[in-house]
């Protein structure tokens, strides 16, 4: 019997249970190219069910990784053939603004390929990395050897977590919640002593 989610996953408890790989497939396939899915969730829910033994976690993984690349391709065609024009057109449809895509699009020319890898990671790039790739003349064999990289390490990283976590996901679930006020704290220390230190810096400089 497969676990309770906890938290944001639990809405996909039902789309699991109806369509199972399907729904890993469909969803982290769509967001891969702009349309705003809950891909990362669904593919930790899977390794969810995958380690309580309602899914197989290779088949997950599998299907995962191809819908990711196929996915992120689209994106690429579009961001290809449909150029800037496209995405102004269009993007804010997907959540894709001029600005946002402007502010993407410049980071991304800023590290070449590498980022393809890590955006993967990054909500945001994760769904327009493809189109941004295309749109700014990236050679495809490249943007696929990255991509499908960054894929990999996506797909495996969180199919990992999750099927380990299994059954005992609820128990993982409300020990973050229970320290993540600290984190957040301490994260907020560690950002304000940066700029801090940045400030200090530049009054020096001057």
């Amino acid at each position: 019997m497969a676990p309770p989610l906890p938290g944001p996953l639990a809405h996909l408890a039902p789309l699991l249970e109806q369509y199972g790989y399907w729904a890993v497939g469909v969803v982290v396939f769509v967001e891969d190219f702009g349309v705003p899915a809950p891909g990362e969730t669904i593919l930790i829910a899977a390794g969810v069910y995958a380690g309580a033994g309602q899914l197989n976690i290779v088949v997950v993984g599998i299907i995962a990784f191809f819908a990711a690349v196929i996915g992120d391709n689209i994106g690429y065609l579009i961001g290809r053939t449909g150029g800037r024009a496209f995405v102004h057109r269009w993007g804010r449809y997907i959540f894709l603004t001029p600005e946002r895509f402007q502010a993407t699009e410049a980071f991304f020319a800023r590290h070449g390929g590498k980022i393809v890898t890590i955006a993967r990671f990054v909500e945001g790039l994760r769904q327009a990395n493809g189109i941004i790739a295309g749109t700014s003349g990236m050679h495809w064999l490249r943007f696929l050897t990255f991509n499908a990289l960054g894929a990999a390490l996506w797909v495996g990283l969180w199919t990992s977590v999750a099927y380990f976590a299994g059954t005992h996901i609820t128990e993982i679930y409300d020990e973050i919640i229970r320290y993540q006020r600290y984190v957040l704290i301490g994260l907020g220390v560690v950002v304000a002593a940066l700029v801090a230190r940045h400030l200090l810096r530049r009054r020096r400089g001057q």
